[in-house]
């Protein structure tokens, strides 16, 4: 009863926190099928990240958003737009993930899965793909997530924000790094960070938008920590099997 009691409270205050950032840039709201399809993940020691529902039971998210030794909760409004715990059933990081390399900004399995008690009213899951391959600097992605708009403004926060952003660098099967295509890292631009963890990286395929990715980290403008700056991703390329046999042993079905 004691331990029921804290994790309410802490639950609690992780609801009424705010997330120093999130999508940022001027990100614009997003209420149309993507925007039913993103989740608010919150933690027992006050954490937030973002996920999408892959299944209706079934949620993608980050490795480092569901670390060990804390309770995890999802976050569905009332009709009356008021914040409503549901509860976990069970989750699974990738075996493979590494904490020190995604602290490090640097490639690794930073893929996780959680599935609902039961599913959310109102919530449309989406598929998930490989990138397009062959990857290359320029190609156009979305990313999407849950955050404030404005930095250090909490009332800016609480809907899904999405940015179109374009691959830079040398994009691969391990990671995927993206930028503001209107201010190329130069200045702080549309992107993710802190809250928009775990929210999908998505790309058009076959004329609809599939998950290909999961936000992993963030910089600010010139490779400066913040936001703004660049926006690193990491591809379902090599995890796509690890989440299809992970679905099917919990007994969910992915979207198509």
């Amino acid at each position: 009863m004691i331990r029921s009691l804290k994790l309410a409270l802490l639950f609690t205050a992780a609801l009424a926190a705010t997330p120093c950032v999130a999508m940022v840039g001027g990100a614009r709201e997003r209420s149309d099928g993507l925007g039913r399809a993103i989740v608010t993940i919150v933690g027992s020691r006050g954490n937030f990240c973002s996920g999408a529902l892959i299944a209706p039971d079934l949620v993608l998210s980050a490795a480092h958003c569901v670390a060990p030794g804390a309770d995890y909760k999802i976050v569905q409004r009332d009709a009356q737009g008021q914040p409503q715990l549901r509860d976990i059933r069970r989750l699974a990081a990738h075996p493979q993930f590494d904490l020190r390399a995604i602290k490090a900004n640097r490639a690794t399995a930073d893929i996780a899965l959680l599935q609902l008690a039961a599913p959310l009213p109102g919530r449309s899951p989406v598929a998930i793909a490989a990138p397009g391959d062959p990857l290359s600097a320029g190609q156009s992605f979305t990313v999407a997530g849950i955050g404030v708009a404005q930095r250090g403004d909490g009332k800016s926060g609480g809907v899904v924000r999405a940015a179109e952003l374009i691959a830079t660098g040398r994009p691969g099967r391990l990671q995927i790094r993206l930028v503001d295509p209107a201010t190329n890292n130069a200045r702080e631009g549309q992107g993710a960070c802190t809250g928009d963890s775990g929210g999908p990286a998505l790309q058009q395929q076959n004329g609809r938008a599939v998950v290909i990715g999961v936000v992993s980290w963030s910089t600010g403008a010139a490779n400066a920590s913040g936001c703004g700056g660049l926006t690193g991703i990491t591809p379902l390329t090599l995890y796509r099997d690890w989440i299809e046999t992970t679905a099917r042993s919990w007994g969910a079905t992915l979207a198509k």
